[in-house]
């Protein structure tokens, strides 16, 4: 919805380290003259609507072009070690001295203060150092790391929301500002009712759940004669329903199970007895039964079952589009849905320095000349 022209800064030979993380990698048309894997999907699902620049900003030359570009940008997003880009002169306070209404973001593992601050860290350090893996997992397994980088993505939404704060405040201030934004903090954030539990009792938290829920009971999910089906009945309303619809409208009574404290302290009996219903018939079955029940139930799926969902479908949620270089590929749509301004995808995840020479003629002013000159140095490409 914004259309910001977003410039990622890649290394002129290797680019984004997650052009290399695959397979599956998208396979490059025999049309595109490119060799080589193909594109990465990994690199595909997070990069569309970008333009790659592929620069050395360990060249003289190339740190000049950054800060050329600094005068024009709004924001500049790094994640470097604290106190890495000093060294080039692309730290904050070299930066705000080029543009003072830049908005200049660090995404680190632990942030720009504290004794760990100079710690390299991935998503899964993060979620097991800072709680995630030790709540994730079978009640008598070992801790897991969550199936996708839920750490970085909250981190980067984190990072987003802050920026249009920081592009707020500018209307007014007319100054921009250093936003500071670690895995650590954010992942300690999304700990939330967990978190807060451990602090307003003082005590050792309840470990892992598996799909169940420490403080409510059913909601978790039971093996059907197929599969599973997931049920989430929060209050004694829908605990009502679920009894309604697997046949048994006397558990609503029942002494053990009237109250949702009830539920969780008899929560063993209860869900064995469900268990006992639900395994009669197929998840199938059970979608149909609840259906307009106003119960929350799901199937659990797989992946490719969810992008082919009806209701995944139906919200447009997988979007095809042209890449240069591998042709059709389709991706996941952008989740947010304006009355207004729909947001799009309107450019593929780019090439390897795509658009070096567009934006070093369009923004920076360079001839050809001096672009052709600087490739040959190594600077750009």
């Amino acid at each position: 919805m914004l259309r910001a022209e977003v410039i990622k800064i890649e290394h002129p030979v290797r680019g984004d380290d997650t052009r290399s993380w695959g397979p599956p990698f998208a396979k490059y048309t025999e049309e595109s003259g490119m060799s080589g894997p193909g594109e990465s999907a990994y690199f595909l699902s997070v990069n569309r609507n970008k333009k790659s620049v592929g620069l050395s900003y360990t060249h003289t030359s190339g740190q000049e072009i950054l800060h050329k570009l600094v005068r024009s940008c709004d924001v500049l997003v790094e994640n470097y070690i604290p106190g890495t880009l000093k060294k080039y002169g692309m730290d904050y306070k070299t930066l705000s001295k080029i543009n003072p209404q830049l908005i200049y973001v660090s995404v680190t593992g632990y942030g720009q203060t504290g004794a760990q601050k100079s710690r390299a860290g991935y998503d899964v350090m993060v979620e097991a150092e800072m709680g995630l893996m030790h709540i994730t997992g079978a009640r008598d397994g070992p801790p897991v790391k969550v199936g996708v980088a839920v750490t970085d993505l909250t981190t980067g939404l984190y990072a987003s929301n802050s920026v249009m704060a920081a592009l707020l405040a500018r209307a007014t201030s007319r100054l921009g500002q250093h936003i500071d934004v670690a895995l650590s903090d954010c992942q300690v954030a999304t700990l939330t009712n967990i978190a807060s539990s451990a602090l307003v009792s003082g005590e050792k938290d309840s470990g892992r759940w598996g799909t169940a829920h420490p403080s409510i009971v059913p909601y978790s999910a039971f093996k059907t004669s197929d599969g599973d089906i997931l049920f989430g009945g929060g209050n004694d309303k829908l605990f009502g329903i679920l009894c309604d619809r697997l046949g048994k409208p006397q558990w609503a009574t029942d002494e053990r199970f009237v109250t949702n404290s009830d539920r969780v302290k008899n929560r063993d009996v209860l869900e064995a007895l469900i268990e006992a219903e639900t395994a009669k018939k197929t998840t199938q079955d059970w979608l149909d039964i609840f259906d307009q029940s106003g119960m929350p139930y799901a199937a659990i799926n797989d992946i490719q079952s969810t992008l082919s969902h009806p209701q995944v479908l139906a919200r447009n949620m997988v979007t095809e589009i042209e890449h240069p270089a591998c042709g059709p590929i389709k991706l996941v749509n952008t989740p947010v849905k304006y009355s207004y301004s729909p947001p799009s995808i309107r450019t593929p995840p780019p090439l390897l320095g795509q658009h070096t020479d567009e934006v070093l003629r369009e923004l920076v002013g360079l001839s050809e000349e001096e672009i052709g000159r600087l490739r040959g140095e190594g600077v750009v490409a």
